[in-house]
């Protein structure tokens, strides 16, 4: 374990994130590639340039998944991979904000404390704990936690099917927490397994804004000043509001191509629970 109290020269510090992430790339990929050796795995193969993709972007925290989740990876995978780069990206990228919020504050000095000891309390001490209540919350309302392949059902022309089940609800909630993305079923949090009602969209959405929005008040305290926390805070709240009022704009009043082709402008966006959620 290191020194908490030791500290890295600003080019060390960096040399450890950006050597943290190349490990991550490296076995995320290879967990990926070796796939058809681990259990629960439902007999899938992930191709070499998907494996990739996805080792890439999982550890760099934007989570592009091109590929339908449910019907690829293995619940080894997510489990042991993709949900552990939820975890560790967003633990990099809560070290990288406050390392900078160092560098404000410590403007004589090229020491911007230690990677390590950021990532491991980051992770534990903010990711982990509030993980693991959330996640017990999702559940109790109805989010998929299960490691079975699937649920066989009847569809109303008489024809069986089966719907892919996961453990959704340990990876939503630091999906949301993370701001991650790339969720268990292909359609994110707009499929109903990870995001079965309205109490529970609630509390995805809570869970997408609570570290941001803690942020600014960490950085006003670390620099002394907490009224630059609420200034942040305030220019976040007023870009927030402003995009809302032309998004809201937009969706209520179509027109011209986007008229003519109702439905086609859909993608990636939640109609379950009304225009205001």
């Amino acid at each position: 374990m290191p020194d908490p109290e030791s500290e890295q020269h600003w080019k060390t510090y960096a040399s450890g994130v950006l050597g943290f992430s190349f490990v991550s790339v490296l076995f995320l990929y290879l967990l990926q590639r070796l796939q058809p050796l681990l259990p629960l795995n439902f007999g899938r193969t992930v191709d070499p340039a998907v494996a990739f993709n996805t080792a890439v972007s999982f550890v760099t925290n934007t989570n592009w998944q091109s590929y339908v989740p449910e019907g690829v990876m293995g619940h080894v995978v997510q489990m042991a991979g993709l949900t552990v780069q939820n975890f560790v990206s967003a633990g990099v990228g809560l070290a990288v904000a406050i390392a900078l919020t160092r560098a404000f504050v410590r403007s004589k000095s090229d020491r911007l404390g230690n990677f390590w000891v950021d990532l491991t309390r980051g992770t534990i001490r903010v990711l982990l704990p509030i993980s693991f209540v959330f996640a017990i919350v999702l559940v109790a309302l109805g989010v998929v936690q299960s490691l079975k392949s699937g649920v066989s059902v009847l569809n109303p022309d008489g024809s069986g099917s089966t719907i892919a089940l996961a453990p959704a609800a340990s990876q939503e909630v630091i999906k949301e927490l993370g701001t991650n993305g790339g969720g268990i079923y292909n359609a994110n949090s707009a499929h109903p397994f990870e995001n079965p009602n309205s109490w529970s969209n609630l509390v995805e959405i809570f869970l997408i804004l609570v570290i941001p929005v803690s942020l600014t008040r960490t950085f006003g305290k670390l620099v002394g000043n907490t009224k630059q926390g609420y200034v942040l805070l305030s220019v976040m709240g007023v870009l927030w509001a402003g995009m809302l009022a032309v998004i809201w704009w937009g969706e209520t009043h179509a027109n011209g191509a986007a008229a003519r082709l109702a439905g086609s402008a859909m993608e990636g966006k939640e109609t379950r629970f009304g225009l205001a959620a």
